[in-house]
């Protein structure tokens, strides 16, 4: 082989990799409840985040029983390969009609009733699932209209009773959204958290900015940075904000959602390890208050 061939030969190799490179990723939907995303692909490593029943990802890379995925919010982790499905051209949902998980846990039934089997599934608020028909078509029943037939990320169906979903899920309020973060209070800290099983303290101000229509950074740091921020000034404080915690402004090691009168909801392990109300003005808060945040809606 003359120089001229291993120069060609190296150039359609270079070429191969870059497009390889480019081709747009795989797409897949998680199918658990909740899937832990670790940073390298074993159990034993750590948690660095969790992507919940029915979340669209992007698959990065594969290693044996193991993919690396990329979630909504450009966070890469490692998921076991049972705990999704790859998605062909069809999206999930794909049905016109959808329903979205609105308490903090709802059973899906493999048929409409709560006493003949144990749930299939339990899932977190914000799963969304395929709506297949609503009504059981059993008018004599008496509850026909209790009762919502759907269709799981994973292809089987079930069913979810209405008052554990909603049809019209909507971006929140203010108001709204405080109301929201106290019904998550007790619920336990999960470091990587990002459901209603456990949130961690970034996983909880992200979801409740989500649901008031901003789509924030996972983590603290990189939420107090966003462009989608102002600065806010302590005295200055509303219901909404976010307060940002730390030794630092560039040494953030914490987050809470502001909800008025002096008070804030976070996910922390300090005192209780579960989802609280603290004061701003008590120990150790308001020494390590080093940002305050108003996010754009």
């Amino acid at each position: 082989m003359n120089a001229s061939q291993v120069l060609t030969l190296t150039a359609g190799v270079m070429c191969l990799s870059i497009a390889a490179l480019a081709a747009p990723p795989q797409h897949a939907v998680i199918t658990r409840p909740v899937a832990d995303m670790f940073s390298k692909p074993t159990r034993d490593a750590d948690v660095v985040s969790q992507a919940i029943c029915s979340t669209t990802v992007d698959l990065l890379a594969k290693h044996g029983k193991w993919f690396q995925i990329r979630t909504p919010d450009e966070y890469t982790g490692w998921v076991e390969k049972k705990a999704l499905r790859k998605l062909g051209a069809a999206s999930y949902p794909s049905t016109p009609k959808v329903a979205q998980v609105e308490n903090l846990r709802a059973h899906i039934y493999r048929e409409p009733s709560v006493t003949d089997h144990a749930p299939l599934a339990t899932l977190p608020y914000e799963t969304r699932l395929e709506v297949v028909r609503e009504g059981t078509g059993k008018e004599a029943a008496g509850d026909d209209e209790r009762w919502i037939e759907i269709r799981l990320p994973d292809g089987a169906t079930g069913w979810v009773q209405r008052g554990d979903i909603t049809l019209n899920a909507k971006t929140l309020t203010i108001p709204e959204l405080v109301e929201l973060s106290k019904r998550m209070l007790g619920l336990p800290y999960t470091w990587g958290g990002s459901s209603s099983f456990g949130y961690d303290c970034s996983g909880l101000a992200q979801m409740l900015c989500r649901r008031g229509g901003a789509n924030l950074p996972r983590d603290a740091g990189p939420q107090a940075d966003w462009s989608g921020m102002t600065k806010v000034e302590r005295a200055d404080l509303q219901p909404g904000d976010l307060l940002y915690f730390g030794g630092a402004p560039d040494k953030i090691t914490h987050t809470a959602f502001y909800i008025g009168g002096g008070l804030f909801i976070h996910a922390t392990t300090n005192t209780h390890p579960v989802i609280q109300i603290s004061r701003l003005d008590d120990a150790p808060w308001t020494k390590l208050l080093v940002a305050c945040r108003r996010w754009k809606k």
